[in-house]
């Protein structure tokens, strides 16, 4: 039996009478790209939040690595090793692109943030800070002021930042949201380096990305998923078709 990084058993939140999140159930095992996909309001965001803490299930269980972190604080979470990254930008835009990854590798360290406003300056944290950048092809840019680089190297940054925390599930947020071409074409490069070094819960709308991409796929319509299974499967399953991908069943 493969072993799950990540298990989402059962888990509903309802806002009011509107329920978000309905029994839903999935896993990211070890290794794999797993890919959460649904239209806007299918409740992504909703899972997404609970995941990462930010709220809490009305019920069910989310298992990291089979601890129980249901209950567990945000902060608590990426030190156990899961780091969110794209759509809500975390980068300090004063702040070098080395200096952001810098902050990253210091956040992860108990009372990171008692010496934050030094972190820069530490020179224990701008090695891993360094070999970070280099490796999502931002070397020559670790002196540039985030604030003056362009949108596609910002992702590129974010990722840095989230790699810097030595993750073991990476959680990565719609990272082809407001790219262009090339930069889309950069992106998944990168990301498809990075297929099998880690554990990935990808949320993306760009199906090219995700068939590419992933190993297998969960659909979340109304706030539920309707399916879940290989690219190929998902791509082929009539209830996907129509209610998601908006194809008819006999195109």
């Amino acid at each position: 039996m493969t072993e799950a990084v990540l298990e989402i058993r059962g888990v509903s939140k309802s806002f009011g009478a509107l329920t978000a999140c309905d029994d839903i159930s999935l896993e990211v095992r070890r290794g794999e790209v797993h890919a959460l996909i649904g239209p806007n309001g299918a409740g992504k965001t909703t899972l997404i939040g609970q995941i990462t803490g930010e709220l809490t299930p009305d019920r069910g269980a989310i298992l990291f690595e089979g601890r129980d972190i249901t209950a567990l604080a945000t902060a608590a979470r990426a030190r156990l090793g899961l780091a969110r990254s794209f759509q809500i930008t975390s980068i300090f835009r004063s702040f070098t692109a080395q200096g952001n990854v810098a902050l990253a590798v210091q956040a992860t360290q108990p009372n990171s943030f008692h010496f934050w406003h030094a972190a820069q300056r530490l020179a224990r944290l701008q090695g891993p800070a360094r070999r970070r950048l280099g490796e999502l092809g931002l070397g020559a840019r670790a002196g540039t002021i985030a604030a003056g680089m362009a949108h596609g190297e910002h992702r590129q940054l974010e990722l840095a930042m989230a790699l810097a925390t030595e993750p073991t599930l990476l959680l990565l947020d719609e990272p082809m949201a407001g790219l262009g071409s090339e930069e889309s074409q950069a992106m998944l490069a990168l990301l498809a380096e990075l297929k099998g070094r880690y554990s990935i819960l990808l949320i993306e709308h760009d199906m090219d990305v995700v068939f590419q991409l992933a190993d297998r796929v969960s659909v979340l319509v109304q706030g539920r998923v309707i399916a879940s299974g290989t690219a190929e499967t998902i791509r082929n399953d009539p209830r996907v078709r129509e209610a998601y991908l908006g194809e008819d069943e006999d195109a």
